[in-house]
């Protein structure tokens, strides 16, 4: 079982930025975590602030695959590209989200993504990954 997980603009400052909102763990230590939890499972990670890239990250992977755990950081919010490219792919696409956005400023309750991917995790921190592995894995074995 293959999953990919890609992260949008100004995750790679997980553990940095704003650590009351984002936690104080970087994302390749959680990473890590992961990996050692599903050893089953081949967990590999792409992270960029340039939507081009995002973009190419889910057509590359999006058809061969298992699923992509995607949070396309403040790209969920303006990107018809991304969500255009989610739409377009044939693996399961689950949404990540480390905050509520529900509970913060107006213009992020909206998801242009969300609508096409399987389905969203949001706010339960890093957490939300591991529950977005879960999620795939138990979709692989109803296939």
């Amino acid at each position: 079982m293959k999953i990919q997980i890609i992260n949008g603009p100004n995750l790679n400052l997980l553990g940095k930025r704003e650590p009351e909102k984002y936690g104080y763990t970087s994302f390749e230590d959680f990473l890590a975590e992961l990996r050692e939890k599903y050893p089953s499972v081949e967990i590999e990670y792409f992270q960029s602030n340039v939507e081009g890239e995002i973009i190419n990250r889910i057509h590359e992977t999006g058809f061969t695959y298992d699923g992509i755990i995607l949070n396309p950081g403040g790209y969920t919010h303006t990107s018809v590209a991304i969500a255009d490219a989610v739409a377009a792919v044939k693996c399961p696409v689950v949404e990540v989200h480390i905050t509520n956005v529900a509970a913060r400023e107006e213009f992020r309750h909206n998801s242009l993504v969300g609508r096409f991917c399987r389905g969203s995790i949001i706010g339960f921190g890093l957490l939300g990954y591991l529950l977005a592995v879960e999620a795939i894995v138990h979709l692989a074995k109803k296939v």
